[in-house]
């Protein structure tokens, strides 16, 4: 689909700001350059705007670093995100807002990655050592345990996306694209416009968790076939490894996403996004378009 308005890399000679952002609880949370806004709906249907300003680690010269900034991005993407899923749920359910303890929120970030790590990491290198004495070939046992992670990876997508409160989110997922793709196309943010772009974005996380899942084929088929337990840790040990790796390479596909040999490699990405966006109501995007036009305006500052 075409728009009438200018890309954003024709706007300006500069070098452009990615804005991004992800789905919460009745919301949308947008990163600037120097803030992140959560605009989240309340009970009786009022908009509660809560900007904060970004630690110094999330602004330095480190998070220009390349395969340096994509573990920061990973790091930034747990906390900020997990901070502003417990603001969303505080705003909509009317709780009494008050400041996230550090350790509550490392916590929780902890219990995440070690749920992720154990269920598309840990589980697929399981039932691959179990069908290990039938595959002759490390390579094969690797691109075996890769299949197998793809598959649990999109039947927990497909699951999770049966619940109504998730099909919602989900609906501001596909909310946050559309308003970053108007952005970045140069159109005004107002409802009538954004609701006419993709609910997919070629910088999304969930594309980066693909990369993620085919660059661990590779750096994981390096190792060999040690004992279980050596695997078993080199799944964690690397993980921040792939994950910079994973950055880099979605990055630079999305810098060049006219591209036709990035389009390949952006295509089962965007694909995969499908399941975990859906177009969304009026009230969605102006969620979405107002923490962007927060986070925007802080920036000017």
């Amino acid at each position: 689909m075409s728009h009438p308005c200018f890309h954003i890399g024709e706007l300006t000679m500069t070098k452009p700001f990615y804005y991004g952002g992800q789905a919460v609880i009745e919301g949308v949370m947008m990163r600037g350059k120097k803030s992140t806004a959560v605009s989240v709906f309340r009970p009786d249907g009022s908009l509660d705007i809560h900007s904060r300003p970004l630690p110094g680690i999330y602004q330095g010269v480190a998070r220009k670093l390349p395969f340096i900034r994509g573990i920061l991005v990973l790091a930034e993407a747990l906390t900020l995100g997990t901070r502003s899923l417990l603001h969303s749920a505080k705003v909509a359910s009317m709780e009494e807002e008050e400041d996230i303890p550090a350790i509550l929120l490392f916590g929780i970030v902890a219990v995440s990655v070690a749920f992720a790590v154990a269920l598309f990491f840990v589980t697929p290198l399981l039932i691959t050592r179990y069908l290990d004495s039938f595959i002759a070939s490390d390579l094969v046992s690797h691109i075996i345990e890769g299949l197998i992670r793809m598959v649990i990876f999109i039947i927990y997508l497909t699951v999770i996306g049966l619940f109504p409160d998730v099909r919602r989110i989900f609906g501001f997922h596909g909310a946050e694209h559309k308003v970053i793709n108007a952005y970045e196309a140069g159109c005004p943010l107002i409802e009538e416009e954004v609701k006419n772009f993709s609910t997919a974005h070629v910088r999304c996380g969930t594309s980066f968790l693909f990369s993620v899942m085919i660059i661990a084929i590779i750096v994981f088929a390096l190792s060999g076939r040690p004992s279980l337990w050596v695997s078993i840790l080199s799944r964690v040990a690397l993980l921040p490894v792939i994950a910079a790796i994973g950055y880099e390479v979605t990055r630079l596909s999305a810098r060049f996403s006219r591209n036709p040999v990035a389009k390949v490699l952006l295509a089962p990405g965007l694909l995969l996004q499908s399941l975990t966006t859906r177009n969304p109501d009026n009230n969605q995007l102006k969620a979405a378009i107002s923490a962007l036009n927060t986070v925007i305006e802080a920036d000017k500052t």
